[in-house]
């Protein structure tokens, strides 16, 4: 191959079709998904009827689930072939997404949640795994460049939908949208996703869990996860807090899926350029600054009544609009979390892979986020009941006069110095871990040596 047409190949954005289906069905799913995910509590609350603790802890199960799952039904996708697989999958969230709508009971939302659980597991292998089939040495980087943006776009959109969905048709239809979507997504795959097959390759289910019991009791590996766990469970709070605080103290008029569509929005912008920044320094490093930065974005959200205090219930913004104090804070904090992420993330993996046993980093890898696994459970659990002390379900304060309702929500903002608290103790124990491991590893070295 002459110099020129090396350097052609190298800087492509060709890709296979079945590239392109499988990133365009990627970002029906993130839509569907978060449509859906961003109002999952108020769901919940509202129109099932759970209170607040119990719809934390059925929204963080499924929450953690989807994130437990992958490298399980991955290992089945791998068997019976990825768009066998990827039909199943759009099939499940087809019918959860439909079911989450048509039948919002008790008896009837947690086997859908289950089933819509199961079809976004698979899709998180399959796609990657697409990707990964259909990308070379010389285009990977660039392909998963295209995937994480399009996972990006596909949050945003559905969030966005989301807010006028919920505000003029009711809570209940963002399931019928995020049925509708997935069915688009169904009907795609199945007139135009042909190739990629991988039927008969890959681990078994039992290879898979073996995988996930040397990674649980690795003990370096798993402090990594817990610790991690602490900036995850902060980030849990865009859906697990948020919505309900929001619409709980601006008003009903506030629109909390907006919100939350800062985070994405400051990763697509500022990640690439962070991450260069940050490419000559080792991973911890970066991933030190990430940490440290998250307690100030928990921290913000929790100045509301500060900036009330100096400005009123409104703040004029460049004399373009007002906001009330609460959502001014509240986009900073999600900024500050944003910007957080894009220190984080990318060097994680990295990170992680080198703390795997050599040979393993792979099998390692399917289960690198665990940390979302605990975060869901935890963030989501304590959530329940944070809000049910500071900041209450108003159905619950009809007894009360309006002086007494206003006194109810008075704190409601010390729940954001609580997950401030989590941050800060989670970067101080990174800190310590990586001393601590350099500290063995400088021992192993040093015996090995003698």
């Amino acid at each position: 191959m002459t110099a020129a047409a090396e350097t052609k190949d190298k800087n492509t954005w060709k890709f296979p079709k079945a590239f392109w289906i499988a990133n365009t069905v990627e970002l029906l799913e993130r839509a569907a998904f978060y449509a859906m995910f961003i109002s999952i509590t108020l769901y919940l609350t509202r129109v099932v009827g759970y209170n607040d603790v119990w719809s934390a802890w059925i929204g963080g199960a499924f929450g953690a689930g989807m994130y437990f799952l992958p490298p399980f039904t991955g290992a089945y996708s791998d068997k019976i072939g990825f768009r066998n697989a990827i039909i199943i999958a759009f099939s499940l969230l087809s019918i959860g997404y439909f079911t989450l709508g048509f039948l919002p009971y008790k008896a009837t939302v947690f086997p859908a949640l289950i089933i819509v659980m199961f079809g976004g597991s698979f899709i998180k292998s399959i796609i990657t795994g697409t990707v990964a089939k259909t990308t070379n040495e010389k285009t990977r980087a660039r392909g998963y460049a295209l995937f994480y943006m399009v996972v990006n776009i596909g949050a945003f959109a559905g969030k966005t939908f989301a807010f006028p969905l919920r505000v003029k048709l009711g809570i209940e239809t963002i399931n019928f949208f995020s049925a509708a979507v997935a069915f688009f997504a169904l009907v795609t795959v199945f007139f135009f996703y042909k190739g990629v097959s991988r039927e008969g390759e890959g681990k078994s289910l039992q290879e898979v869990w073996q995988g996930f019991i040397r990674v649980i009791s690795n003990v370096r590996l798993s402090i990594l996860i817990f610790i991690v766990t602490g900036f995850w469970i902060i980030q849990q709070q865009l859906y697990a807090t948020m919505p309900k605080y929001v619409l709980r103290t601006v008003g009903e008029s506030a629109a909390p899926e907006w919100y939350a569509n800062v985070n994405p929005a400051v990763v697509m912008l500022c990640v690439v350029l962070i991450t260069q920044l940050m490419s000559k320094v080792k991973a911890i490093t970066s991933m030190s600054i990430g940490m440290f930065i998250m307690p100030f974005s928990a921290g913000a959200m929790a100045l509301s009544p500060v900036l009330e205090s100096i400005t009123g219930q409104s703040v004029s913004i460049f004399g373009l609009l007002s906001l009330h104090p609460i959502t001014v804070m509240m986009i900073i904090g999600i900024m500050l979390q944003g910007l957080a992420e894009c220190f984080i993330s990318p060097r994680y993996l990295e990170y992680f892979s080198l703390q795997a046993p050599k040979g393993e980093e792979g099998l390692y890898l399917g289960f690198s986020h665990l940390h979302s696994f605990l975060s869901f459970i935890i963030g989501f659990g304590i959530s329940g009941y944070l809000l049910t002390k500071y900041c209450p379900d108003p159905r619950t304060l009809t007894a009360l006069t309006e002086t007494q309702r206003a006194a109810a929500y008075s704190n409601s903002h010390v729940i954001w110095y609580y997950f401030s608290a989590i941050g800060v103790v989670s970067a101080i124990a990174l800190i310590i871990f990586n001393l601590t491991v350099k500290r063995i590893d400088k021992k192993k070295a040093a015996a090995a040596s003698s």
